[in-house]
């Protein structure tokens, strides 16, 4: 499994740690975020997470950011991409199981490390339920 992670200046630490549970996972890591508390703009990072999952160079991707509200909102621009603003391991179990989403946004501002951490393994472990969520996803992108 191949993840992107990406993060403006709100979530280095998320990232440091979120790195270390994926490379202990033996999931390898495309970091594009910042490692530093300096300012930085957040689409900068989301793109190249999103463009990694849009084209399928990665399986999964990770945009951390204080409200993760800015990253979710870029990522969606991208027609193969479904991020799931999440602050809770179960509205990331649904996001997964219902949505499909392939990018999970995580709010530095409103989460601890240890929550986002959980986050991050229930989104590994969470598989989508197809069925009858699956014509819903189907109508997700705008077929532009």
């Amino acid at each position: 499994m191949k993840i992107a992670i990406g993060n403006d200046h709100a979530g280095p630490d998320y990232k440091k740690a979120i790195v270390a549970l994926l490379e202990k996972k033996g999931i390898e890591v495309v970091n594009y975020g910042t490692d530093t508390f300096d300012s930085v703009d957040y689409p900068d990072h989301a793109h190249k997470v999103a463009s990694d999952v849009d084209t399928k160079v990665v399986d999964f991707g990770i945009l951390i950011c204080g409200s993760a509200n800015g990253v979710a909102m870029t990522a969606n621009k991208y027609q193969n991409v479904r991020a799931g603003l999440c602050w809770t391991k179960e509205i990331v179990s649904l996001v997964r199981q219902h949505n499909n989403a392939n990018v999970l946004c995580i709010p530095a501002r409103f989460t601890a490390v240890e929550q986002a951490i959980e986050m991050v393994e229930t989104f590994l472990n969470t598989e989508f339920e197809g069925g009858r969520h699956q014509n819903r996803v189907d109508k997700i992108a705008c077929g532009c």
